[in-house]
């Protein structure tokens, strides 16, 4: 038999972090389980290949959400990455904790220990922050946080711009005032993305009591009555059963996480009858409480010094090539975007529900799937409402687990999203039409200006609108009858199964979602040791061994 104390499914930002934490102690004896590959690859490391894993088959799921109707019949593509590291091996590098009142308001949801007080210390303990330690910032963590290695005039002048609409200025928006206009902080060290893997996990590769495997396509918990005991794989075409002494932990994503439950006769009744799926636990709030945040973009042509379009395009892509491979800087180490500014759709908001991100440059998509940066000076600003009110559902398309669920996020169903999401683009517009970044906008070329009105920023929305994709909170914590897990991430009714990731969270945080999944991670790691619980007897001789 293969046994191990912890078989944690999903090597993604959660699951890097949780695998780190529980093997730090000797006596437990971890697995790590990824369905997809090894991240060790040129354009994964470099920030600014992720347009090249945008669309990637090998590395991303690829998923869609099902045909929408508020949004003519459109699917939206959901990348989720597939290799060691999961989507923090993918995405922008973007280092964005969340305002504290959302962590208050996980507390008060009925989740003590999880207010902003408590999860502080756990972002502290997990990053390194490169301008130095403080009261927020912590500096001994194995994730580097930094700055943006250039600056761009123009961002710069976006920042000014928006101060002087009334947006407060932040040193530092994961320091004691979130609400406000600066630069972004990444997860990039020395110009490399650094992966929840590469951070978390390589340097502990040769652990005795940590393995990793990458081919691992998990399809479903193992059940003794009401006790997790293991997992089976699909590896190589082969199905394989492994068991685990202590816990199972789900950590595959606010996506797959709550499909592999439901395939395990964990989840909502109905919906397993359906589909003919012996029931282990009916928790209606499987798969349910899907939020993500809503996105939308806007281009604007621009003075040729305010946009680094040209660095990356003809000839001298190649110079920025060899910048970059000879001293690991220029703009190939370069995270997604540049500034963020939160601010209020209405004044009555408590807290920013917008947050608009500026890039100095702007890309064009083809047909194909291929990403490019376009030739013409250009500067990006998009907007998401942070705090939607709508939710949405996974749900089972088949018994395989290989085949994708149904994501429905419902978007674009609520009046209040909508007008939220409006006054963003007007939030851009007043913004780029104040000095100085006025000065360097040649003209406004999406949505244009023949987008004027509320209606015509509507169908705006409905025809190029799309997900941040920040997908969170299907299997929630709380102590209401749709939550899935308790304040110690055990999911209710089963013993020795836990879910640690986005899909805790009882509502998706005011930001990027990937610094506060590797935080639940690092948290989840010692409340599970803390809780550890006695080995079950699997094997004959009752021993752990390394399978």
């Amino acid at each position: 038999m293969q046994i191990f104390d912890y078989i944690v499914v999903g090597a993604g930002s959660s699951g890097c972090s949780l695998a780190r934490g529980l093997c730090d102690n000797p006596d437990n004896n971890v697995l790590l389980l990824e369905a997809g590959p090894s991240a060790n690859r040129f354009w994964v490391n470099t920030p600014a290949g992720m347009a090249k894993l945008y669309f990637n088959e090998k590395l991303n799921w690829n998923f869609h959400t099902t045909p929408m109707a508020n949004l003519r019949d459109r699917q939206m593509y959901w990348p989720r990455g597939k290799l060691l590291g999961g989507s923090s091996s993918i995405n922008g590098m973007v280092f964005i904790r969340g305002h504290q009142k959302d962590f208050d308001g996980w507390r008060n949801l009925g989740n003590p220990g999880w207010g902003y007080d408590d999860v502080l210390p756990y972002f502290k303990k997990m990053e390194s922050f490169e301008r130095g330690g403080d009261d927020y910032r912590g500096v001994s963590g194995p994730l580097w946080i930094s700055d943006p290695v250039v600056k761009e005039q123009s961002s710069y002048d976006f920042i000014e711009a928006a101060t002087r609409q009334g947006v407060p200025f932040t040193e530092d928006m994961n320091g004691a005032l979130h609400d406000g206009v600066g630069f972004m902080q990444h997860n990039i060290r020395d110009g490399g993305r650094l992966s929840a893997y590469r951070a978390f996990i390589e340097p502990v590769i040769e652990r005795k009591n940590l393995t990793v495997r990458t081919g691992c396509e998990v399809q479903r918990v193992l059940f003794k009555g009401h006790t997790a005991i293991g997992v089976e794989i699909l590896r190589d075409g082969r199905r394989e059963s492994i068991y685990a002494a202590r816990e199972v932990i789900m950590s595959a994503g606010s996506l797959k996480t709550p499909q592999l439950l439901m395939l395990s006769g964990v989840g909502p009744s109905a919906e397993l009858q359906k589909h003919a799926i012996p029931l282990v636990q009916d928790i209606p709030g499987v798969g349910q409480n899907l939020q993500d945040h809503f996105y939308i973009h806007t281009g604007f042509r621009c003075t040729p010094d305010s946009s680094y379009n040209a660095n990356l395009t003809g000839v001298r892509k190649y110079w920025e090539g060899f910048r970059y491979l000879m001293t690991r800087k220029g703009y190939l180490a370069l995270g997604s975007s540049q500034v963020a500014a939160f601010v209020k759709s209405r004044p009555e908001e408590d807290y920013a529900d917008l947050q608009i991100s500026f890039r100095p440059m702007t890309f064009q998509y083809f047909p194909d799937g291929t990403v490019a940066v376009e030739p013409e000076p250009g500067v990006g600003v998009s907007v998401y409402q942070l705090r939607p009110s709508t939710t949405g559902t996974v749900t089972l398309r088949s018994t395989n687990a290989s085949d994708p669920a149904d994501y429905t996020p419902n978007f674009l169903t609520n009046e209040y999203d909508i007008n939220a999401v409006i006054s963003g683009i007007r939030w851009i517009r007043k913004i780029m039409d104040s000095e100085p970044i006025k000065s360097r906008i040649v003209g406004e070329e999406v949505p244009g200006i023949g987008v004027q009105t509320d209606e015509e920023i509507y169908n705006y929305l409905v025809e190029t609108g799309n997900s941040a994709h920040h997908q969170a909170g299907t299997c929630k914590m709380g102590n209401d009858p749709m939550a899935v897990v308790d304040e110690r991430l055990r999911v209710r009714g089963l013993e020795r199964l836990r879910v640690v990731d986005a899909s805790i969270m009882p509502f998706v945080t005011s930001g990027n979602t990937n610094a506060p999944s590797i935080m639940i991670g690092v948290k989840a790691a010692d409340m599970i040791i803390e809780d550890a619980v006695a080995r079950q007897p699997l094997a004959d001789n009752h021993q752990i061994k390394h399978a």
